[in-house]
């Protein structure tokens, strides 16, 4: 799903606002709209457009003394979501493998855990355009915003960022974990060719001219 920025300008306007009381406590259309002084139709405004965005779920019904209101709950992926931790943690752990592990001991670390990545994910079927495509769609998830376009017989996925920019900044080794998943999504030679040159974009060459792959199946 697509998630809005978590920021403070976002938790200072009224869906913010909504994801800040569902995290406490589940809560009916009926004590959002008391707690944020609004009517109770403004606020199914809200929960409707935040359910079509994956951000509230209802949970079942609680009993009224004329009938029973639906209470609502943040989406446990939105949960996850807002934690900030994620970043900061896998950074210092990075830190500490590089720091830790010979170079080629990094890499089979960094392809198997592309490769265990992979396998928590469906596996794409169809022909090679297919896979690649729907390996384009992973990176998506995580926060790319990829392309696919012909390359040398093979493909290329490109974006015009970097979902590990954080990270990739300072350890462009990371870019082996994932350069190992899209081999392991699509059985397919992968070469990483990242643009670092100023903001991280991501670059992975797919098919038989891709060069040798650090992460093709069976090779991690």
């Amino acid at each position: 799903m697509d998630h809005p920025l978590w920021s403070r300008r976002f938790f200072t306007g009224t869906r913010g606002r909504i994801v800040g009381l569902l995290r406490r406590a589940a809560r009916t259309v009926e004590e959002l709209a008391a707690a944020l002084d609004l009517t109770d139709n403004a606020v199914r405004a809200q929960l409707a457009a935040m359910q079509r965005d994956g951000l509230v779920v209802p949970r079942g019904e609680r009993k009224g003394t004329r009938k029973p209101s639906v209470e609502y709950v943040l989406d446990p992926e939105a949960e996850t979501a807002l934690s900030r931790a994620y970043v900061p943690l896998v950074a210092a752990l990075m830190k500490v493998l590089a720091s830790r592990l010979p170079r080629p001991e990094l890499e089979r670390v960094l392809r198997e855990t592309g490769k265990h990545a992979a396998e928590e994910l469906p596996r794409p079927a169809g022909d090679m355009e297919d896979r690649v495509r729907a390996a384009s769609r992973v990176l998506d998830g995580l926060g790319g915003l990829t392309e696919v376009t012909p390359d040398n017989g093979g493909w290329m996925i490109s974006s015009a960022g970097c979902p590990l920019a954080e990270l990739t900044g300072r350890h462009p080794e990371t870019c082996i974990a994932l350069e190992s998943l899209l081999a392991e999504l699509t059985d397919l030679p992968v070469r990483e060719v990242c643009d670092r040159s100023g903001r991280p974009a991501c670059r992975f060459a797919l098919g038989d001219r891709a060069g040798p792959s650090r992460g093709r199946r069976g090779k991690a």
